[in-house]
């Protein structure tokens, strides 16, 4: 007679592969929700860094030509010596900076 062998198949059982995939939902859950934040977060602090830049370049125009730039900042924003690459947009939500003209400060 012969003798059957019977070969131990590896793999993953269906109760593992579940646990697996419940682990990562899991992490997932946590984690994305703190990517889209510190992104926002990172969004309004480049906007307060880009505002920053602003006024000081609007205070140097100022001091530089006795007047205050347009309120659409197009004036300074074409100026190579104040903005080599253009005034940058807003981050959140893409518009662009105007100027106030009571305060003389990026809204």
């Amino acid at each position: 007679m012969k003798s059957l062998r019977i070969k131990k198949v590896s793999g993953f059982s269906l109760l593992e592969l579940l646990a697996v995939v419940t682990i990562l939902g899991i992490i997932a859950a946590i984690i994305i929700p703190r990517v889209t934040v510190s992104s926002d977060t990172a969004k309004q602090r480049v906007r307060d860094h880009h505002k920053a830049t602003i006024n000081a370049s609007v205070e140097r125009y100022y001091i530089d030509n006795g007047s205050w730039p347009l309120d659409n900042l197009t004036d300074i924003g074409a100026d190579v010596n104040y903005f080599p690459d253009g005034i940058p947009a807003n981050p959140v939500d893409n518009s662009a900076y105007s100027l106030n003209t009571t305060t003389h400060r990026v809204n």
